[in-house]
C-alpha cells in the first residue's frame, strides 16, 4: 500500500480459501477490491428516472460516472414530494431506484424521515396529537416499506432549528415545539425502531455549532441510540479550509459515534457574498461555471476530502450533486457540465478514490494450508479461482471463505 493512504483506513487479514470442505492449497486466487468501508457518496436524485427506465438523453452516461466513482447514494424522501396527496406515496418510484442502485454494487441512505421544510401542506392545521401519530405512521411505513434496500436513514434533519423555525407555516415546527428538538428526535426514533429494530438512524444538521452538540447530548442523556451524525458542509461562499473541518470533526469526536459529512457543496464559479445568511435568499438566473472557478473546486475538493478521510472518526463525505443539471440553488456546484462532460473536480474524485486509496487486482497463491494474507482498504472484496468466487469485508479479521 501507498503512503498516502491514512493507516487506519488499511486492514490485514489472514484469509482461509476453500471449496466446499476442501481447502485450496496453492492455488492461484484473484483479489479484487469492489467497495470501500468508507462512504463515499452523492445523491441519488438525479437518476431517479434512468433507474426507472425513463431517463433523459445523457442519463446513461451520468449513471456511468457516478457508479465510477461513489457507492453510497443518498435518495429525496422529502415528504412533501414523497406524498403530495395524503395516501398516496410514492413509494414504487424510489423503490426502483434503490433497487437499481444496490444491484449496482451502491448502498443507500434515505434523506430525511422528519424535516420541517418540505413537510406536507395537506398537514399543516391539524391537531397536534393527530401531527404527531402521522409522524409516527410515516416513519414506521417508510422504514418497513423499504426494509432490506435502505436500512440507513437521516432521521431528523435540522432539529436544532426545527422548534422555531419561522419561515413558512408547517406541522412539524409545532411538534418540534412541544417535543423539543431532542424530543422529536426520541419520538421518531422510537417509531423507526418499532418497525425495525436494526435500522440505522443519523442526525444531520447545518449548525455545526455548540447547539448542535448539546443536542446529541440530551438525545443521548434521553437514551437514544444515534448511529450517525451528520455535519452539513455548502460551502457556497467559499472553501471553508481544513482548519475549520477538522476542528469539527475534533468536537464532534468526542460522541464516539461515526461523523458523516454530509451535503458537501464546492462551486467551479462565482460564489455566493459572504453577507448572506440564508443561502436559500441568494437569487440568481444565470450562474455559469467557469475555467478558473472549476480549477479552484478541483484543488479544493481534494483538500477537502482529504483532510476528512485521514481523520479517523469521519465514516463518509457526500457531495450534494453530480451535474450542474438540476444543482441546488442553480448553483455551478456540480463535478459535471451541462453538456454532460466531467469537470476537473471529477477527474481529482476518481484518482482519488478509485486509483489512490484503492487496492489495486492482484494474483495470490495460497499456501499449503490454503491461507492468504491480504492488506488493503479497508472494504469489499471479490476473491476468485477457476470458475469458483467469494465475497468479503477486510477488515483486519480472521476469514475464513467458501468459494462457489
Amino acid at each position: 500500500m501507498t503512503g498516502t493512504i491514512p493507516a487506519h483506513r488499511v486492514a490485514t487479514s489472514v484469509v482461509e480459501v476453500r471449496v466446499g470442505d476442501r481447502l485450496l492449497a496453492d492455488t492461484e486466487v484473484q483479489v479484487e477490491q469492489t467497495r470501500h468501508a468508507f462512504g463515499f457518496g452523492n445523491i441519488g436524485f438525479e437518476l431517479l428516472d434512468h433507474a426507472n427506465g425513463h431517463g433523459a438523453p445523457g442519463d446513461a452516461e451520468l449513471a456511468r460516472l457516478f457508479l465510477d466513482v461513489f457507492d453510497l447514494a443518498i435518495l429525496p424522501f422529502y415528504w412533501a414530494d414523497f406524498e403530495p396527496t395524503d395516501g398516496r406515496p410514492r413509494t414504487r418510484r424510489l423503490k426502483r431506484a434503490a433497487q437499481w442502485f444496490a444491484a449496482h454494487g451502491v448502498r443507500v441512505k434515505g434523506h430525511p424521515l422528519v424535516w420541517h421544510t418540505l413537510a406536507p401542506d395537506w398537514l399543516v392545521g391539524r391537531p397536534l396529537a393527530e401531527v404527531a401519530e402521522r409522524v409516527a405512521a410515516r416513519v414506521r411505513r417508510d422504514v418497513t416499506d423499504f426494509a432490506g434496500l435502505v436500512d440507513t436513514w437521516d432521521l431528523v434533519n435540522e432539529a436544532v432549528i426545527a422548534p422555531v423555525f419561522d419561515n413558512g407555516d408547517n406541522a412539524i415546527t409545532p411538534l418540534a415545539a412541544s417535543l423539543g428538538g431532542d424530543g422529536l428526535i426520541e419520538f421518531a426514533a422510537a417509531a423507526a425502531r418499532a418497525a425495525s429494530p436494526s435500522v440505522r438512524l443519523h442526525l444531520n444538521d447545518f449548525d455545526l455549532s455548540e447547539r448542535y452538540e448539546a443536542l446529541v447530548e440530551a438525545v443521548l442523556e434521553r437514551g437514544v441510540t444515534v448511529d450517525g451524525i451528520g455535519l452539513q458542509t455548502h460551502m457556497h461562499q467559499g472553501y471553508r479550509g481544513e482548519d475549520r473541518a477538522l476542528e469539527a470533526a475534533d468536537r464532534f469526536a468526542r460522541f464516539g459515534i461515526p461523523l458523516h459529512f454530509t451535503e458537501t457543496t464546492l462551486l467551479s464559479g462565482d460564489l455566493m457574498p459572504p453577507e448572506i445568511v440564508d443561502l436559500n435568499d441568494y437569487v440568481r438566473e444565470d450562474w455559469p461555471s467557469t475555467p478558473e472557478g472549476e480549477e479552484r473546486q478541483a484543488s479544493e475538493l481534494e483538500r477537502h476530502y482529504r483532510s476528512l478521510f485521514a481523520h479517523p472518526a469521519v465514516d463518509s463525505i457526500t457531495y450534494w450533486g453530480l451535474a450542474d443539471r438540476g444543482a441546488w440553488l442553480g448553483a455551478p456546484a456540480g463535478l459535471v457540465r451541462p453538456d454532460g462532460t466531467p469537470k476537473p473536480g471529477y477527474e481529482v474524485l476518481r484518482r482519488l478514490i478509485r486509483e489512490e486509496w484503492w487496492t489495486p487486482p492482484t494474483t495470490r497463491r495460497t499456501d499449503a494450508h490454503g491461507r492468504l494474507t491480504v492488506t488493503g482498504v479497508r472494504g469489499d472484496y471479490r476473491f476468485e479461482s477457476g470458475d469458483h468466487e467469494a465475497h468479503l469485508t477486510l477488515d483486519g479479521s480472521p476469514q475464513l471463505i467458501d468459494l462457489v
